[in-house]
């Protein structure tokens, strides 16, 4: 998957808010296809990583009870604009994708 991480991060007071939009099917495993009638198989987001001046600031681990395209916020002290942040992600297939960006 290619470009799926969409990121906002703005240092206020010396917190920095950070915003991020994954896309991804995120699959429970538990719902069956109306036109086969099999089960779709389970494709979630298990672990969202997100790293500032190479130290990690965030880890969320997830299983398949997010909903589909899932949104998150989180905030951090030591952020300063112009630094880079990065997020990134890994699913239940070895899938995943990662973006850089800077607080504003």
């Amino acid at each position: 998957m290619a470009n799926t991480i969409k990121i906002r991060a703005k240092e206020k007071g010396g917190e920095t808010t950070v915003k991020a939009l994954i896309s991804h099917p995120m699959e429970t495993g538990g719902r069956t296809d109306k036109k086969t009638g099999k089960k779709i198989p389970a494709h979630f987001i298990q672990e969202v990583v997100c790293k500032h001046k190479g130290a990690t600031v965030m880890t969320a681990e997830w299983s398949g009870g997010v909903s589909k395209n899932p949104y998150i916020s989180f905030k951090f002290s030591g952020g300063a604009k112009g630094d880079d942040i990065e997020l990134s992600w890994t699913d239940n297939k070895g899938e995943g994708d990662s973006k850089t960006g800077k607080i504003k």
